[in-house]
């Protein structure tokens, strides 16, 4: 488990092809010194394990699936990525529970100043929109951030100062692919109320409804 309180950027030293995969080098020396083979990183909101140490960096794997479902495969050498160590259960939880089992992909739609702010709009997939809520939470590239507004195609965030030169969110252009994962809580709730309302498990995607229509039904007596 992580927090979406990301720790330090990392530069990307190397990628690899491999069976099954790829392969990561990820250099940051003060980052790794309090790592051990085996422990879990989110690179970008990825979780990943630590395999093997290399002169201030540390490797991870990454199986075809991950590289499928998340933007790690279009990651370069010389890349920054967004780091976070594992939850210890004495840590201050300053964001929310983030899993690092990223959602789906989705894209920087736009960017531009709100007072000491930024204010941002991302796209996102069926699959993440159905989960979103204002005022509500959701990681971006690892990035644990509150939801300000809802979309039809997406959703906006205000991204303070500190998060903007802490991560990398303010070096990518619009376009850019991000990593999405939507609240764990809220799918727990919203898979309760289809096994409660009876909904098919089987229905196809497109045609399932979001966690808000479907707790207004119930409260409707619907």
């Amino acid at each position: 488990m992580f927090t979406g309180i990301i720790e330090t950027k990392g530069i990307v030293a190397r990628t690899e092809r491999v069976a099954g995969g790829m392969r990561l080098e990820i250099y940051a020396p003060d980052f790794g010194r309090d790592l051990a083979i085996g422990d879990s990183v989110a690179v970008d909101g990825v979780c990943l394990t630590v395999v093997k140490f290399l002169r201030g960096a540390f490797l991870v794997d990454v199986s075809d699936e991950t590289v499928m479902r998340s933007t790690v495969g279009d990651l370069r050498q010389g890349g920054n990525v967004n780091l976070e160590r594992a939850l210890r259960l004495s840590d201050r939880l300053g964001g929310h529970i983030v899993t690092g089992h990223v959602d789906a992909i989705g894209t920087i739609a736009m960017r531009q100043s709100a007072g000491n702010a930024v204010q941002y709009r991302f796209t996102a997939p069926p699959e993440v929109r159905e989960y979103v809520i204002e005022k509500g939470s959701v990681a971006v590239d690892g990035i644990s951030l509150t939801v300000a507004r809802v979309f039809d195609d997406g959703f906006g965030v205000i991204v303070v100062p500190h998060t903007e030169t802490s991560t990398t969110l303010g070096d990518k252009p619009i376009g850019s692919k991000v990593n999405l994962e939507a609240d764990m809580f809220a799918k727990y709730v919203q898979r309760y109320v289809r096994v409660y309302t009876g909904q098919d498990e089987g229905e196809s995607r497109p045609a399932r409804r979001g966690l808000g229509d479907m707790l207004k039904d119930l409260a409707e007596g619907r």
